[in-house]
C-alpha cells in the first residue's frame, strides 16, 4: 500500500508514510472486508459512511503540513482510521462524529490500540468544537457545499483547514490558510466524499 499507492503518487512526507506503516488499517474496516483493507478504494463501514481510500487519507494528512506539536480538529470520525494517523503525527486530536454508533465503535478501536491523545464528541461537526478552539489544523472528512464559517473562525492564526468543497457528486480538495482576519484558499485536486451533514453543511 505505502509503496504502490502512496509513494508512487507523490506522498513524500516521511512522518505520514511512517504513520501508515504503523497503523493497522484492517482494524478499522468491517470484519467481512479485512481482505480489502489495503486496497486502493474506500470501503463502506455502515450508516452510509466509508473509510476513505488510503491515498486520500495520506494526501489530506500531508496537506496539513504537520510538525508534531499541533492541536488538530477532525470533522467526521467515521471508522477512526484518519484519527489514528493524526494521533501518530500530532500532540492532540479532537474528533467529532454525528453518528454515536460510529463514534463509540471508533473509540473502542483507538483505545485498544493504546491512543490517549484523542478526544471524542458526538454532534454537528460543521459547528466545530468551540470550547477547545483555536485549532492549529482542521480536517474535514466529508464533502461540504461551502466552507463552514464556524470552522474557519476556529482556526489559529497561521492555521490550515483541509476540506472537500463542492456539489454532492464531486468536490475539490481545498487548503485554507488563516492570516489574521484573512483567508487564503488553494485547490489541490478533485475528490469525492460522502456529504457533510449539519447546520453549515448539507441538510439531512
Amino acid at each position: 500500500m505505502v509503496e504502490e499507492q502512496l509513494k508512487s503518487r507523490n506522498i513524500k512526507d516521511p512522518r505520514v508514510l511512517d504513520a501508515f506503516i504503523r497503523i493497522p488499517r484492517h482494524t478499522f474496516v468491517p470484519s467481512g472486508d479485512c481482505e480489502k483493507a489495503y486496497g486502493d478504494y474506500p470501503i463502506h463501514i455502515g450508516l452510509d459512511q466509508t473509510i476513505s481510500q488510503p491515498y486520500m487519507v495520506a494526501l489530506m494528512s500531508q496537506c496539513l503540513a504537520l510538525g508534531g506539536w499541533e492541536s488538530v480538529l477532525e470533522i467526521g470520525t467515521g471508522s477512526g482510521y484518519q484519527a489514528a494517523i493524526l494521533a501518530e503525527l500530532v500532540q492532540e486530536v479532537y474528533t467529532i462524529e454525528r453518528h454515536e454508533e460510529l463514534s463509540l465503535r471508533a473509540q473502542g478501536k483507538l483505545k485498544a490500540l493504546g491512543f490517549s491523545n484523542i478526544k471524542f464528541r458526538v454532534g454537528d461537526g460543521t459547528l466545530g468544537w468551540p470550547e477547545e478552539q483555536p485549532f492549529d489544523r482542521i480536517i474535514v472528512t466529508a464533502g461540504a457545499p461551502h466552507v463552514p464559517g464556524a470552522l474557519k473562525n476556529q482556526l489559529n492564526d497561521g492555521g490550515l483547514l483541509v476540506v472537500p468543497v463542492g456539489p454532492a457528486e464531486e468536490q475539490s480538495l481545498e487548503i485554507i490558510r488563516r492570516d489574521g482576519a484573512q483567508f487564503e484558499q488553494k485547490t489541490v485536486c478533485a475528490c469525492r466524499f460522502v456529504k457533510l451533514i449539519g447546520e453549515e453543511g448539507w441538510a439531512e
